[in-house]
């Protein structure tokens, strides 16, 4: 699968139960550097309402990455300037996915006339999203089924808005 870049297409309701798999994978492979046991499986139980996880993916603009026809990850734009969610599956972690990812929300926010776009990012992601250009803003803690997690609300200036000297 490396070295293929990754195709997206739209969030189909019948995409829920492997993007469900792919959201728990994720959390439990990728972040425990950074987050203990306890809070990975806090964080992972969102996904066990299969049923709530589809409704939230449905409800916003949520795009998938396909290798080999297969979903690999998975992204949400929450109105037209947040990125809700992006995750991608451990097999595939650090080959583009993410970065394919974010630049279709990044496009598809300045389309929507979004002048920023900003994330909550996990302890885990800051370093992604810091090397896309996103400054952090504020750390926040949070509780998700009972556990208190950390995580860092980041913003970037989207390219399509005006900067200083009248540059488009």
């Amino acid at each position: 699968m490396s070295g293929s870049t990754p195709t997206l297409r739209p969030f189909l309701p019948a995409d829920t139960p492997l993007l469900a798999a792919i959201f728990a994978a994720s959390i439990m492979d990728l972040t425990g550097d950074d987050y203990s046991e306890a809070q990975q499986e806090a964080w992972a139980m969102a996904a066990e309402d299969e049923e709530g996880f589809g409704k939230k993916l449905a409800g916003q603009l949520t795009l998938i990455a396909m290798l080999e026809n297969a979903p690999v990850g998975f992204a949400s734009l929450k109105g037209a300037d947040h990125i809700d969610m992006l995750y991608v599956h451990p097999s595939v972690a650090g080959q583009g996915v993410g970065a394919a990812l974010c630049d279709a929300l990044e496009k598809i926010a300045g389309a929507r006339g979004a002048k920023t776009l900003t994330v909550d990012a996990s302890d885990t992601a800051l370093d992604f999203f810091r090397k896309r250009g996103y400054v952090a803003q504020r750390r926040n803690s949070v509780t998700v089924n009972d556990e208190w997690l950390a995580n860092t609300t980041m913003q970037k200036t989207l390219d399509g808005a005006p900067a200083p000297g009248g540059r488009a």
